[in-house]
C-alpha cells in the first residue's frame, strides 16, 4: 500500500524541529532529514508517534570529522 504524495508533501517529523521527511518506499518508513527517527508506514497510514519511532541508523554520517576542522583551523590561527 502506498501512501498518497499529497500527503507526503505536508508531513513533518513530530519533534519540535518539524524537518522534512524522506520516504523508503521499499521499507515502508518515513526518515526526518534532521533527526535521522525512523518513521513505520502501517496499511498506507505513516505513524508519526515519537514513541514508536526507530532511532537512526549509525553510520559513516554519524561519524564527525569537526575535531580534525578545528585542529587545522587551530594550527592555521597559530601562524
Amino acid at each position: 500500500m502506498s501512501v498518497d504524495p499529497a500527503l507526503l508533501s505536508i508531513l513533518r517529523c513530530p519533534d519540535e524541529h518539524h524537518a522534512e521527511l524522506t520516504l523508503d518506499a521499499e521499507e515502508q518508513t518515513l526518515t526526518c532529514t534532521e533527526c535521522g527517527r525512523i518513521f513505520e508506514i502501517r496499511d498506507g497510514i505513516p505513524v508519526l508517534l515519537l514513541d514508536e519511532a526507530r532511532p537512526p541508523a549509525p553510520g559513516p554520517a554519524s561519524a564527525a570529522p569537526a575535531p580534525d576542522a578545528d585542529a587545522v583551523g587551530g594550527e592555521g590561527g597559530a601562524e
